[in-house]
């Protein structure tokens, strides 16, 4: 099936709220009559975006076994990430100090997701994160972000350690999150540019990023 497909409330909402044009088809469990399904359809339907209304097997099927709340939706084919050429676009067009979220690693899609969310709820510009060894959107991402995956420009580079590099010669602080830092996050001085940096899951910061950071500081828990 050509295409990229969604599944879940939020992230097909979120599709047809930021991107509807990107949107080819709907696939919808055909015994769901509630508000939020509702909703979905008429919005489909002021769209012209066909559905499909099948049942809850064919659409576990379609989905690859992915809790899919009942709706499965077929995007275009299309790149959806941006490159590090982004990075100053980005910064240029941020309302104020910008503020950007830097994952050193982050494999867990799951992560990656709750991690976008965090991002969109706190104002951030963009998410930045390598290719290699990290995870990358997908289905299961876009539905633990909750839409935010649509809202928050997401930034894979080839070089992390050279994009950080480039953000301090624009006048981004960089800020490490480590959880033995003398001080916490709610210390950090936001009026200026800044990027929070947040390790890979268990190991936390690599060495090289970690000693590119202007200072460290951790996240109370």
């Amino acid at each position: 099936m050509a295409g990229e497909l969604i599944h879940g409330l939020h992230a097909v909402t979120a599709a047809l709220k930021y991107e509807p044009e990107q949107v080819r088809e709907l696939w919808v469990e055909r015994q769901r009559r509630d508000a939020r399904i509702q909703a979905l359809l008429d919005q489909a339907a002021g769209r012209d975006i066909p559905v499909h209304l099948i049942e809850r097997a064919e659409l576990d099927r379609t989905s690859g076994g992915a809790r899919h709340q009942g709706v499965v939706a077929r995007l275009v084919a299309r790149q959806r990430t941006h490159g590090e050429a982004d990075v100053p676009v980005l910064l240029a067009a941020a309302d104020g100090p910008a503020l950007l979220l830097v994952l050193d690693g982050v494999q867990d899609p799951h992560n990656l997701g709750a991690c976008l969310r965090s991002a969109a709820a706190a104002g951030v510009q963009a998410v930045i994160a390598p290719t290699d060894r990290a995870a990358s959107l997908n289905a299961t991402v876009r539905k633990v972000a909750s839409g935010a995956a649509e809202m928050v420009p997401f930034v894979q580079v080839t070089n992390l350690a050279r994009t950080l590099r480039g953000l301090q010669d624009r006048g981004v602080w960089l800020v490490g999150a480590a959880g033995e830092a003398e001080h916490t996050l709610y210390e950090v001085d936001f009026t200026s540019p800044t990027a929070i940096v947040l390790g890979a899951e268990e190991k936390g910061l690599r060495r090289l990023t970690r000693e590119v950071c202007d200072r460290l500081a951790r996240i109370p828990m």
